[in-house]
Parts: structure tokens; sequence; C-alpha cells
């Protein structure tokens, strides 16, 4: 598709060039734009009270780059704005699309309450990129304990040709039965991306919803492995 096509004005403004300040003032910094449109960094001036390399590294470090997929550009454009409101009016961070290096940039704003808000931000860019639902991706933001594994099929069993295929559909299923079960008994959301598997949980349903993955590729049938996924939940239940 042609990524050309999309709006710098529908993202956040670049950091454009600024005048170089005085430096005998402690609490300025410089920003140089880079010319070839890469991201700009945030330097400390030489003379301040405050500056030297580990203070430039500590300020360069608080900037996430999440890669964006080729076939995640459309997406992307479509759902900017969803992904735009909640990081910057709730996270309160810095946020913008590099369209020469293809990536999603995250910087800790001046009104940033917690530096941990940008490694919460830069996984729900990287959720909503690896294929989920904006409103899903939402609770990385909301809850603390939430996590994304990703797995190949190769990773659990060495498949090729129809092989490979048929273990996808069992994934799968009828009309995306057996995926929307899984999720609804694990209480995740599963993702099937070509030979990729993208999952959305808590650490222990992540594991739930993994075994019963595995189960799948390995060859055993939907049947059975509902009935374990149930037995497990149901003991789960009962712990809690």
């Amino acid at each position: 598709m042609e990524t050309d096509n999309i709006k710098p004005d529908a993202f956040v403004p670049e950091v454009k060039k600024a005048v170089k300040r005085s430096a005998n003032r402690d609490n300025e910094m410089q920003v140089d734009g880079d010319d070839n449109g890469a991201a700009a960094e945030l330097l400390v001036p030489t003379s301040s009270g405050n500056s030297g390399p580990n203070r430039a590294k500590r300020i360069r470090s608080e900037i996430r780059k999440v890669s964006v997929p080729p076939h995640r550009y459309s997406s992307l454009k479509e759902h900017w704005m969803k992904i735009f409101t909640p990081v910057v009016e709730h996270m309160k961070l810095q946020i913008r699309f590099n369209m020469k290096a293809r990536q999603v940039e995250l910087r800790i704003g001046p009104e940033t309450p917690d530096i941990s808000n940008l490694q919460k931000g830069a996984d729900f860019v990287k959720a909503f990129l690896c294929g989920f639902e904006v409103d899903d991706a939402l609770a990385l933001l909301r809850l603390e304990d939430l996590f994304i594994e990703t797995f190949e099929i190769k990773d659990v069993k060495t498949l090729r040709g129809d092989h490979q295929s048929r273990a996808i559909g069992r994934l799968a299923g009828k009309g995306g039965r057996t995926k929307f079960t899984i999720e609804n008994v694990t209480k995740t959301r599963i993702v099937l991306a070509d030979t990729k598997i993208h999952i959305l949980g808590s650490y222990q349903n992540i594991q739930l919803a993994r075994r019963a993955i595995c189960n799948l590729i390995l060859g055993s049938p939907p049947s059975k492995v509902y009935g374990n996924l149930r037995s497990v939940a149901t003991r789960l239940s009962e712990r809690m």
C-alpha cells in the first residue's frame, strides 16, 4: 500500500528545530531535529550543573520506539485517534509516527506523572500492532498484571506445507470457534498471525491458553482440549 499518503497533521507534530539557548541556564535543554527525519534527541547543555553523559543518556532513554509492520500501516492510520487519546490524555505521554523510520515514538512529557507510563504506552501500541483490537489493548494501560506472549508454531513442532496449514486450521476452528472457546475459558485474547500466535492476558491464564494451543498443534482433537480446559478452569475457580 502507499504509506506516503499519510498526512503528518494526522499525528502529533514532529519536534521542530529550536533556536539554541544560552548555556548558562540550568533548566533549559536544546532540541535539534535530524535532517533525515529521524527521531529528535534531547541534548543537555554542557555547562549545565546537571550535565554529563549520565544525564544525557537518561534523557535519551526516556523514548520508546515501536516498529510498524507494513501490513499494519492502514490500520494504524484508521485507528490513530483511538491510540492517541488514551496515550496523551490519560498517560500524559508524547507520541508521534515517524514516517521516515516507520516507527511509533513515545516520549515522557513534562506532565507525565510516572516514568512507568512510558513502558505501558509502548506495550499498548505494540499490542495493537500485533493485531489486538484497541479496546483489548487498552487493558494494558488500566491493569498491572497483563502481559503479551508471542511464539510460533515451529517452536512447538516443526511443521511444513499442508501439515502446518492443518495445524493453523485446528487452532482457528470452523468460523473461529476453537479460538473463541479458548479465549472465553482462559479469559485471554488470542491473535493468529500466520505462523505466529500472540496471547494477551495474565500470566496464569496465558499458560492455560498456551497449553491448549500446543496440544492442538501437536494433533489433539478439539473436543479433548475443550474438556481439559474446562476441568482446569473449574479447579481454578474453586481455588479463588
